[in-house]
């Protein structure tokens, strides 16, 4: 007991004095923090709001009305023997490749509060159905950072073939659960039914979006606070020697920890390394895996309440992020990927958050009806394949 009230209490000084002390830096560098977090709400002004928002309405259709019954009908004899979970979740593993970061986790989550999945199955799903969509892996990463389009698919195949494999490593894990029984929903959706499900995705859809939007702003302040005090140069120091059988140095090791927060921030710093492109392809192949704290905080904000335990969420994330380095080092070893990185592009968020808001609403919401169209000619086939069953049958 002694141990336990001595372990909390060591926990509650160390938040106190990294509260305190974040706020001193605030009080210190008062422009810098204000600029910090202009960038940061540019970045989700420009970038976050139009690629995520319609996404968010989108899976949220799929789920309350019922549609995934038909998707899983479909896809049952591909998601069972692939990830152990039943054809319902391949929503959720569809959408977290399309919609980007945190779409994915989202569609799992609301997957098992309205019954479609068990618990153990929606805990699995949140190990690898939350991924970088490729909008950024293809646009930001590969033609911005590493001017090829090459390298872009390259990372995004590594992202995906990576994600299927930790998909797959996870369907051996053994439950400590019982299923959860699905709800049978009615055959046919109502107009009104349609049109309070439609009402209720916006809203949900604009609450998380401004949850999410609230992290991005405060870790851009955060990583901006660490290089102003000095923190990060010394905590690079000490990654450094640690990892120094790895070929890791400070330089190195300040880019992993950047990475390890926040994942754009990450990226982006890898535009102006000097060393080898082998080396700048697995960083970044494992931040993109990894994903960030940034986003990590996002899905557990979403986590919280649900009763899901985010343990096999982060053990999963950093499955991704290393196995993802792996396979992109083999690749980038045996293929030539062009010419170094090229330097032009080397103010990293500030970059991203210049993005055209139209240009990225636009392509945004197009992806999401073209998928919700997709969704809508699937069910159809299903619901009149089952009525021809039906009549078949004499029903």
């Amino acid at each position: 007991m002694a141990k336990i009230i001595s372990h909390r209490l060591f926990g509650d000084i160390f938040v106190s004095v990294a509260v305190l002390l974040s706020i001193l830096s605030l009080l210190m560098f008062p422009t810098q923090s204000v600029d910090a977090a202009k960038t940061g709400l540019e970045l989700c002004a420009n970038v976050i709001i139009p690629s995520l928002f319609p996404f968010f309405v989108l899976s949220g259709l799929i789920v309350q009305m019922g549609l995934v019954r038909h998707l899983g009908r479909l896809l049952q004899p591909v998601m069972k023997p692939l990830f152990n979970v039943g054809g319902s979740c391949s929503a959720a593993f569809a959408l977290g490749f399309i919609g980007g970061y945190p779409v994915g986790a989202v569609t799992a989550i609301n997957l098992y509060k309205k019954g479609w999945c068990s618990k153990d199955e929606a805990e699995r799903l949140l190990a690898f159905c939350n991924n970088s969509g490729p909008a950024f892996i293809l646009g930001v990463v590969g033609a911005g950072i590493f001017s090829s389009s090459v390298i872009g698919i390259m990372l995004y195949l590594a992202h995906i073939l990576s994600s299927v494999l930790v998909g797959m490593l996870f369907r051996f894990r053994k439950s400590k659960v019982s299923a959860v029984s699905k709800p049978v929903l009615q055959e046919t959706e109502t107009a009104s039914g349609f049109a309070s499900a439609f009402t209720d995705c916006v809203k949900n859809a604009a609450a998380s979006t401004i949850n999410i939007c609230a992290f991005v702003i405060f870790f851009t302040v955060v990583i901006k606070m660490l290089f102003l005090t000095g923190v990060m140069d010394a905590a690079s120091s000490v990654v450094a020697v640690i990892l120094s059988p790895l070929g890791f140095n400070a330089q190195w090791a300040e880019k992993l920890l950047i990475g390890l927060i926040e994942m754009s921030s990450g990226v982006w710093s890898l535009s102006g390394a000097a060393c080898t492109l082998t080396g700048k392809l697995s960083m970044a192949a494992f931040i993109l895996g990894w994903a960030g704290v940034s986003v990590h905080c996002q899905v557990l904000s979403f986590i919280g309440g649900s009763g899901l335990s985010a343990r096999t969420y982060v053990v999963g994330k950093a499955l991704h992020g290393i196995i993802s380095a792996g396979l992109v080092y083999i690749i980038s070893k045996f293929f030539s990927l062009g010419q170094p990185v090229s330097h032009y592009l080397a103010q990293q968020v500030n970059d991203i958050a210049e993005l055209d808001f139209s240009t990225a609403l636009t392509a945004s919401t197009v992806t999401a009806f073209a998928v919700w169209a997709v969704v809508i000619i699937i069910s159809a086939f299903m619901i009149g394949k089952g009525y021809g069953n039906s009549r078949k049958n004499g029903v």
